[in-house]
């Protein structure tokens, strides 16, 4: 009787967390997506990844040491990508790179992205079935404490 018991709970967790996993997995997928769109200059897995209404906002520091905004549109992180492509402007080997899935709810989640600019965090919605990032806030550079 204790073997059905446990089967029969182990059973339910299983299917429970399954569900949830898939779409963690799908989640991460999108975010690493992004990441090696970025980082490779591919733009089929920018564009797999992002919604066309993507709002991209993040913070780097100028030269002064101060911190200044720039946004970014669906059609400049594509072009973006193209560029790195064509310049052959990949990062380092040993380039942070990094996907934390935070959150998966059942139409949004949450990831954070560590890369070689800096900390990500995305908000992505379910849309026909696929993940897909609506926006992005980010800050660089990364900061020099070890994690």
């Amino acid at each position: 009787m204790k073997k059905a018991i446990y089967l029969l709970l182990f059973s339910a967790f299983f299917e429970s967390a399954s569900g949830q996993s898939s779409d963690s997995l799908l989640v991460h997928r999108a975010a690493l997506d992004y990441l090696e769109g970025f980082y490779e200059g591919d733009t089929l897995k920018l564009q797999r990844s992002l919604s066309p209404d993507l709002h991209k906002y993040g913070y780097y520091k100028s030269k002064s040491g101060e911190y200044e905004g720039d946004r970014m549109s669906y059609e400049q992180a594509i072009d973006f990508a193209k560029k790195v492509l064509e310049k052959k402007r990949f990062p380092k080997a040993d380039a942070p790179k990094e996907v934390y899935v935070l959150e998966v709810q059942d139409q949004i989640a949450c990831a954070k992205v560590v890369a070689w600019w800096g900390m990500d965090f995305l908000l992505l919605a379910r849309h026909d079935g696929a993940w897909r990032i609506e926006q992005v806030i980010w800050q660089g550079p990364l900061p020099t404490v070890k994690r």
